[in-house]
């Protein structure tokens, strides 16, 4: 089998990782966090979709290869390239895949072929990422080895739609290298979508992360005006969800996090305002009442404690769930996060539950607890964030009256967002 390459080994690359070696091929999983390479090479996962366990087995099939070495990368067949890509001041920050592109640039060899799978701008590919891998070489891509582009559609912990069965779509820089990175990835998953332009490909990633972000604006702002109104609007979401057609139902919360729906849109609305001169306006508006929720949800937090004769300041609050979303440990950019460090600055005493969150990834002003009556009778409110499948909801629910629930997951029984 093929000696595969994945650069980044973090959400996107380590399952990519495993699948590969599942099917047989060899690989280098290159990280530059050689404090994750040791844990990788420990068969100790940091992410919630690979097990121990799985990387036991791949180490002991010796097809797996944690590395921080830019040498180990010599002689590849095929490389991914899945490293991040922040915003920095409100621009994309693609120094990392120049990075990645300039280390198996030295390494090219004739027939070889290079996929980016990072989220960027449509042109990344073509203007940044292949100059910097043909810079130092006479190689030159289409004519000498293969460049293709397959946006990532990766969901930490969701159990139904993993790598293997969310359609992939792919794209190349010619017809042969499209021919080329399709055969791969049709040995990992089990729909290819072929797409005729990288551009193409980079835009549709963007644009599906955009229409989550809008919809759950949304219903974000539905949500603020139904309490307003005296309305349920987890009640009128569920009447119009009963619609089979025109509708999908997207549901409010304390904000959006992750590394994809507060970010991916921001590259789209930078590229916009580069080339065209004005703004993509309902990615504005998605923005600003998306990153307000935090601030809506304290504000309904200091309405709970007042009806109590309580202030913010020196009341004890639990928060349930500190991830970005649910059944994860995914703390990047999380509103719950968010919402504690207003909480904490108004004075609150804060204590939280999340048995999936990586400790050293807490405040150091929220002390982790279990959920237990104990602590459920010490908090002046409990305060519902993330609602993990793996928490005592029947033990939540017999303190319903002191829980203002942001994910509806007590329905009726508790004070809802």
């Amino acid at each position: 089998m093929a000696r595969t390459v994945v650069i980044g080994q973090g959400y996107v690359g380590l399952p990519l990782a495993v699948r590969a070696v599942d099917v047989g091929h060899d690989v280098v999983g290159y990280d530059t966090d050689k404090r994750r390479v040791e844990s990788l090479r420990r068969a100790e996962s940091f992410i919630d979709d690979v097990s121990g366990a799985q990387l036991a087995r791949m180490l002991a099939s010796g097809r797996y290869h944690p590395t921080s070495d830019a040498a180990d990368l010599a002689g590849f067949e095929l490389a991914v390239v899945s490293v991040p890509t922040p915003l920095r001041d409100g621009a994309p920050d693609l120094s990392h895949v120049e990075a990645a592109a300039v280390e198996l640039g030295g390494h090219l060899r004739p027939g070889c072929c290079v996929v980016l799978e990072s989220t960027t701008y449509p042109g990344t590919t073509e203007d940044l990422f292949i100059p910097s891998l043909e810079a130092g070489t006479a190689l030159r891509a289409g004519r000498d080895f293969h460049v293709g582009y397959s946006p990532e559609r990766i969901d930490p912990g969701n159990p139904r739609w993993s790598l293997q069965n969310t359609p992939k779509i792919v794209a190349g820089v010619d017809e042969r290298s499209l021919d080329r990175v399709t055969r791969f990835y049709e040995q990992l998953v089990d729909r290819v979508v072929p797409v005729r332009a990288i551009r193409e490909a980079e835009l549709a990633k963007l644009l599906e992360n955009t229409f989550r972000h809008v919809n759950i604006a949304l219903v974000n702002e539905l949500a603020m005006y139904c309490h307003g109104l005296g309305i349920d609007v987890w009640a009128v979401l569920d009447a119009a969800a009963t619609k089979p057609f025109g509708f999908m139902k997207f549901t409010p919360g304390p904000g959006v996090g992750g590394h994809c729906l507060p970010i991916d849109p921001s590259y789209l609305q930078w590229q916009v305002r580069r080339a065209v001169g004005s703004n993509f306006r309902f990615i504005d508006i998605a923005n600003d009442v998306n990153e307000h929720m935090p601030d809506y949800v304290v504000t309904r937090v200091a309405e709970r404690l007042n009806r109590g004769y309580r202030s913010v300041n020196g009341s004890s609050i639990l928060l349930i769930g500190l991830a970005y979303k649910p059944n994860s440990g995914d703390a990047r950019e999380s509103p719950a996060l968010e919402v504690a460090h207003r909480l904490a600055d108004q004075g609150a005493l804060l204590a939280a539950v999340d048995p999936l969150i990586d400790p050293q990834q807490v405040p150091s002003f929220v002390h982790l607890v279990p959920l237990t009556p104990e602590h459920l009778g010490r908090a002046d409110l409990v305060l519902v964030l993330t609602d993990h499948d793996a928490l005592d909801w029947p033990l939540l629910e017999r303190w319903a009256d002191r829980v203002l629930d942001t994910r509806n997951r007590l329905g009726s029984a508790a004070e809802r967002l």
